[in-house]
């Protein structure tokens, strides 16, 4: 990390929050992970891709997102025929990150989605600078050891990036 590296970071929501409810039963400090990420460099964006699923404390969750210094990109969950429902930004955040790869030295992708190699790949042979933030459990051992400059892995310090989910009801 150097302080005149401009740098975009990238979050894929819903990759961070599943593995932090289902490994550790816990939510994600995406607040303490933006400021980690980025250190002392310039975030020229900051973007948390999401999926809507109408659930009453998800409006909540993406103000705090916002609060904490993130623009907020969201979808809404797409179901099929047959009942099946999904979601993702995978193609959106490829593209957000090569539009504005002309003015970053450094992007930072927050998920351990194997999916997206080809674009750490691709960043590579462009010559920026690639870190990812991830669960190092649910990762790709490619992805963290062979293809990025910088790995930060969250499993590494849990009470740091990890909040306890909050029991909102009362004991009778």
């Amino acid at each position: 990390m150097r302080a005149e590296q401009r740098v975009g970071i990238f979050v894929d929501i819903q990759n961070l929050y599943y593995t932090a409810r289902n490994v550790y039963n816990a939510r994600v400090n995406f607040t303490t992970i933006l400021k980690d990420a980025a250190g002392d460099r310039p975030i020229v964006r900051a973007i948390a891709y999401g999926i809507k699923a109408d659930m009453p404390e998800e409006q909540t969750f993406f103000d705090a997102l916002k609060k904490a210094g993130f623009e907020v990109k969201l979808k809404d969950l797409q179901t099929y025929y047959g009942g099946t429902k999904k979601g993702d930004w995978d193609v959106g955040i490829v593209m957000d990150i090569i539009k504005l790869l002309p003015k970053l030295d450094c992007v930072v992708l927050a998920s351990g989605d194997g999916d997206y190699i080809p674009l750490l790949e691709y960043l590579q042979i462009q010559g920026v600078r690639v870190e990812l933030v991830s669960f190092g459990k649910s990762t790709s051992s490619k992805m963290r050891n062979e293809i990025v400059d910088a790995y930060l892995d969250l499993d590494s310090d849990t009470r740091k990036y990890l909040m306890p989910i909050r029991n909102n009801r009362r004991k009778p």
